[in-house]
């Protein structure tokens, strides 16, 4: 097989904080970088205009729908003629400077057609010193084929994944992941997926939909790990800046959930941990006047005690205990 054409598929909105970061790790191994921008208000659209290897793609929607976003990045990438290598990242990920010098990417570059490529994703903490792993590998790389994609509408496959695919699962490159070196971002993000859980599937229990979206609070020590410098060092001495962090202040996300907010009513939201936020405020500072609706905290003083609860267990979901004390909430609305 001729050497197939690297393309990097990446969806944005609002990535200023990350992605000048992004394009220039992305850019030392992808010959290609589609990015399609969804309705961004902050600079990305100009920053990425500063990167000749970007094509830049727009989608004029509100709707959040990953699986839409990742076909249409799949089909601007399939016209590129010839043997393509896939591999589909966020704005806030970056591959591991070893990939420069590791024999797996070479493995990867001579992959069969077909094959899908699983990486580790290594979640860097705000030291920029220290990461822990997912207990999971993700297939985010593919020697394309032409398969079927099938997304979903939120955490769902960046690529086509064939049943019969051939795996190749790296070891030595791994994922960078940068989401939660800002905290008061992650935060922002973690109360816009509960209240979109809320909205879009407001069959699951608000237990559930706690547990799942705060697992990044219950790492344990033994689990966190010194950064090895040779993940980093082939970026440092290329002058990429891969340790400063820069903090935008309110997320967008809080406005999105202000707006949830302002449409539904407060009262929808009460099962959700968001409350410890005053949206009256966000209200005041976004539109300089006093919101019409209320949004003071419609929580029950038994729907704050079952959130001291989940706070104070959630280093302990797993356990027997809580497992039950949690099924019991369910039968109570939880």
């Amino acid at each position: 097989m001729d050497k197939p054409t690297i393309i990097c598929l990446t969806p944005v909105r609002n990535e200023a904080w990350i992605l000048d970061r992004f394009l220039q790790c992305a850019s030392l191994w992808a010959d290609h970088i589609i990015v399609l921008d969804q309705m961004s208000t902050d600079e990305s659209p100009n920053i990425v205009s500063r990167y000749p290897k970007v094509k830049l793609l727009h989608y004029p929607s509100g709707v959040y729908d990953e699986a839409e976003r990742r076909k249409l990045l799949l089909e601007e990438a399939r016209r590129i003629p010839g043997p393509r290598l896939i591999i589909s990242l966020d704005a806030d990920e970056a591959l591991t400077a070893n990939f420069m010098i590791s024999p797996e990417w070479q493995t990867v570059l001579k992959a069969p057609i077909g094959s899908v490529i699983h990486f580790q994703w290594v979640n860097v903490l705000n030291d920029i010193e220290n990461y822990w792993t997912s207990p999971y590998d993700y297939g985010w790389g593919f020697m394309d084929d032409g398969s079927d994609f099938t997304g979903s509408l939120i955490h769902g496959p960046r690529i086509p994944n064939p049943p019969t695919a051939p795996i190749i699962t790296l070891r030595d490159v791994k994922v960078l992941h940068y989401q939660f070196v800002d905290w008061d971002r992650q935060e922002s993000k973690t109360r816009w997926y509960q209240c979109w859980e809320r909205l879009n599937h407001p069959q699951r229990r608000p237990i559930e939909v706690y547990r799942q979206y705060h697992r990044a609070h219950i790492v344990a020590p033994e689990q966190i790990h010194p950064i090895p410098d040779h993940w980093l060092r082939g970026y440092r001495e290329k002058g990429i800046d891969m340790t400063s962090i820069y903090k935008i202040g309110r997320s967008w996300w809080d406005q999105k959930v202000l707006d949830m907010i302002d449409k539904y009513g407060a009262a929808h939201f009460r099962h959700e941990d968001i409350w410890w936020v005053d949206w009256a405020a966000v209200y005041r500072e976004r539109y300089d006047k006093e919101p019409t609706n209320s949004m003071c905290d419609p929580r029950s003083y038994f729907d704050r005690l079952i959130h001291y609860y989940l706070q104070k267990t959630q280093p302990y979901y797993h356990k027997f205990l809580v497992r039950v004390l949690d099924q019991i909430l369910k039968l109570f609305g939880w």
